[in-house]
């Protein structure tokens, strides 16, 4: 099997939802992360802060990222897949895609 990494975007604000929407979005995610532990094919994955620090040429560091909050990397899983069609297959049960949230697909490339 191959490892893909996924990057999630957009999807529930925590800025606008309720505590009880936060909660229930929560379950989504771990009930998630669980079906794919069982399926032996989740590796990592975590959430990330919306804010951080991008270095740059000439070790110039910025403070962003800043970009709308519906394209900002909200946190990212490392799975193992046959293929890019298959790893796309998993990622339809994203708890976030029908809240408007994206996933982007990527191999991981092997040294």
């Amino acid at each position: 099997m191959k490892s893909f990494m996924f990057l999630f975007r957009g999807g529930l604000d925590p800025h606008t939802a309720s505590p009880d929407e936060m909660q229930s979005n929560m379950q989504k995610w771990m009930g998630w992360v669980d079906e794919l532990k069982k399926k032996d094919i989740y590796t990592a994955g975590e959430a990330l802060m919306p804010s951080g620090k991008t270095l740059r040429k000439g070790n110039v560091s910025t403070d962003g990222p800043f970009t709308e909050s519906k394209e900002i990397v909200g946190g990212f899983f490392i799975i193992k897949a046959d293929n890019i069609d298959a790893a796309l297959k998993i990622a339809e049960s994203c708890p976030d895609l029908p809240l408007g949230g994206s996933v982007e697909v990527r191999d991981v490339m092997v040294f």
